[in-house]
């Protein structure tokens, strides 16, 4: 190994160790997390239904929303996807994300992907669902979910100062079961 190979190498020993040393016990930081995704099981399982979204042109686009959620690494992180059809079963609509939770703040993040941007948002839970907004310059896109009783509304509405709330999008999901994605299928060891 030459010097600057063996140099790289003790420099990230020695990150390593300190990012470890800040961490702690990962067994407790993990069930912290855990913990904290508890509340979120209720939206685990396979949705399907209607929702509709205003193009650019002001046109109402109605679809047939599927979403399949599931607890993943243990239960520590949620993994989601959602995929809207056309009438002829076309995707045109697939969005990726997951939601996690930091014991240390208290927070939940969404980590989204969808028509090709990325994005982390801070989830607010609710009493019966969550918020969660994409600030935007001065306006803001604020997606608002109530789940309960196998229905899951979202809506989503732009704000922008000194105008009423524009909504923009609405989805209204049956649960139609269970699912063990995404944890089934892993690679056994043999």
């Amino acid at each position: 190994m030459g010097k600057r190979a063996w140099a790289t190498f003790v420099c990230m020993m020695c990150v390593g160790s300190v990012s470890w040393a800040q961490w702690g016990d990962s067994a407790k930081l993990i069930a912290a997390q855990k913990e904290g995704m508890a509340p979120l099981a209720y939206m685990d399982g396979v949705w399907r239904g209607t929702a509709w979204t205003l193009l650019p042109s002001g046109e109402k686009h109605t679809l047939t929303q599927t979403e399949r959620i599931g607890p993943f690494l243990g239960g520590s992180v949620k993994v989601i996807e959602g995929r809207g059809y056309d009438a002829d079963g076309t995707v045109s609509f697939n969005a990726f994300g997951t939601i996690s939770f930091d014991p240390n703040t208290k927070k939940y993040t969404l980590h989204s992907y969808a028509m090709g941007y990325v994005g982390d948002f801070e989830l607010k839970r609710t009493a019966d669902g969550y918020v969660w907004e994409i600030v935007m310059g001065p306006m803001t896109m604020r997606y608002t979910a109530t789940i309960g009783k196998g229905t899951w509304k979202e809506v989503g509405d732009r704000i922008a100062p000194g105008q009423e709330p524009v909504r923009f999008f609405e989805m209204n999901l049956t649960r139609i079961g269970d699912t063990d994605w995404p944890a089934a299928g892993a690679i056994p060891p043999q």
